[in-house]
């Protein structure tokens, strides 16, 4: 037993070795324990996308199994590669919004085949490729200025907040657009058991969250989804809690009745339609998925980076590149495998306010995304309700990069406050950067201190870019 023992040692320590080596754990202080726990966490946070990408795009006439199968494997592919292209602790799977497009607008709406579709993101991928090696999406980001990028970091604080709120029916639709809800309503409507109870967990778990956080627990915000998820089960055993197809609220039980095989991807695999890559509409629908994707990813990187202290006092992130690589094949080869734009997800957050600071975060999550294809009933029965508080938690400590806002400058924090809040009341990461972009050279340029700033040439053409999108699109 002590031969045993020691020889466990060894090889722990070897291993540690290793990962010291390819990660660089030390130099960026952090260790394999916090980057596995902040892996699982932002697998957990982001899980959801295995359940709703499949139902989006099965819209669009594609076949769920196969879009499963797909997200999976674009996931775990596009996420290994930024681990070994920049070694960062972001993940990425197909967007949403992204994927809502696809199916709703470029599909149902304008009639265009989901196999025409799944082309123009193959193209956009291809195009993006060239950019990142190019340097022009690295440019884009070492152009914006140092405060608007903590402000994206704020407003992407607020946005996923607000999705965390949507996610677990805290914040519901109403004359007023949007309303709390009513837990009278749901009592007298005979839906409590169904939803109003989810909507109580949900509140349950962002306290529990918010004190294990207070605490310093490790993993804490993994813990609040796991308790959360936990008191969902007890509440469905116990019959408090009473699922209901017709109202989205689905078993929180694994089922495990389909078995553990992986999906076919064959009904989606190579599946692109390039006829009508030469019209004028392809070349609008790609150009919208570019755009969205470009600046939902600069957006990203910027908000996560500046929240985990990644940037270098010129408010560049070193190996960018590696980064957009990554993003840009990710985009591509899902295209090939059947799913929509593949980007760097936002929920990212989670993991670095785990304390995730390299690619280590990244393999971990892209491993789970590969159990997940053998593993589906575990994490498709993870609720919304249950990493819905994560969100929450996680974007009260994004938003805290408001201090770092010089309030004192109006020209500075009035075009940030304009990008804060257009995130969450346009839903929209790439819109909030449009609207802090043309605020910013707009007030500058008005008020005549653009020449003092020495604002740069790429901000100018990308304020007249992003009006002309507005009028254009």
């Amino acid at each position: 037993q002590g031969y045993s023992s020691a020889a466990s040692d060894v090889y722990k320590r070897q291993n540690q070795g290793f990962l010291e080596k390819v990660f660089h754990l030390s130099e960026n202080h952090t260790d394999v324990k916090t980057e596995v726990i902040a892996g699982i966490t932002t697998f957990m946070t982001m899980a959801y996308i295995l359940a709703v990408n499949p139902n989006i795009l099965s819209a669009a006439g594609m076949d769920r199994g196969a879009v499963f199968t797909a997200t999976a494997l674009a996931s775990l592919v596009a996420t290994l590669l930024m681990a070994a292209f920049a070694n960062y602790p972001f993940v990425l799977a197909p967007g949403m919004g992204l994927n809502a497009y696809f199916a709703y607008t470029v599909v149902l709406q304008m009639g265009y085949t989901w196999q025409m579709a799944l082309a123009a993101v193959f193209v956009e991928g291809l195009i993006f490729i060239a950019l990142s090696l190019t340097n022009v999406r690295e440019a884009i980001f070492n152009a914006i200025p140092m405060n608007l990028k903590h402000a994206v970091s704020a407003g992407i604080g607020l946005f996923i907040a607000f999705i965390g709120l949507q996610n677990a029916k805290i914040v519901v639709e109403s004359a007023t657009l949007v309303s709390v809800f009513s837990f009278k309503g749901s009592l007298e409507a005979g839906t409590f058991n169904s939803v109003g109870i989810t909507v109580l967990l949900a509140l349950v778990g962002v306290l529990i969250t918010g004190i294990l956080v207070v605490k310093n627990i490790k993993g804490n915000i993994l813990w609040g989804i796991l308790i959360t998820w936990i008191l969902g089960i007890i509440c469905e055993v116990t019959g408090l809690y009473q699922p209901n197809a017709e109202l989205g609220m689905f078993s929180v039980l694994p089922d495990f009745s389909g078995g553990f095989g992986i999906q076919s991807m064959a009904p989606t695999f190579f599946k692109m339609d390039f006829s009508g890559i030469l019209s004028l509409n392809f070349v609008t629908i790609m150009f919208a998925f570019l755009f969205v994707d470009m600046f939902d990813t600069l957006g990203t990187l910027i908000g996560v980076a500046s929240k985990a202290d990644m940037l270098d006092k010129d408010g560049k992130l070193p190996k960018i590149r590696g980064a957009l690589l990554s993003d840009a094949i990710g985009t591509s080869l899902g295209a090939v495998f059947g799913t929509s734009t593949t980007t760097t997800f936002v929920e990212s957050a989670s993991g670095v306010a785990e304390g995730g600071r390299t690619g280590l975060t990244s393999v971990v999550a892209a491993i789970f995304f590969g159990l997940s294809l053998f593993l589906s009933p575990v994490f498709l029965a993870i609720p919304s309700f249950a990493t819905a508080p994560a969100l929450i938690i996680v974007g009260f400590l994004m938003i805290s990069s408001v201090l770092k806002i010089d309030f004192n400058d109006f020209t500075e924090a009035i075009p940030s406050y304009i990008a804060i809040i257009a995130m969450p009341f346009m839903y929209s990461i790439s819109e909030g950067i449009a609207m802090g972009v043309i605020s910013y050279v707009v007030i500058n340029v008005a008020t005549g201190h653009a020449k003092g700033k020495k604002i740069s040439l790429l901000m100018y053409v990308l304020a007249v870019l992003f009006v002309l999108k507005y009028v254009l699109i």
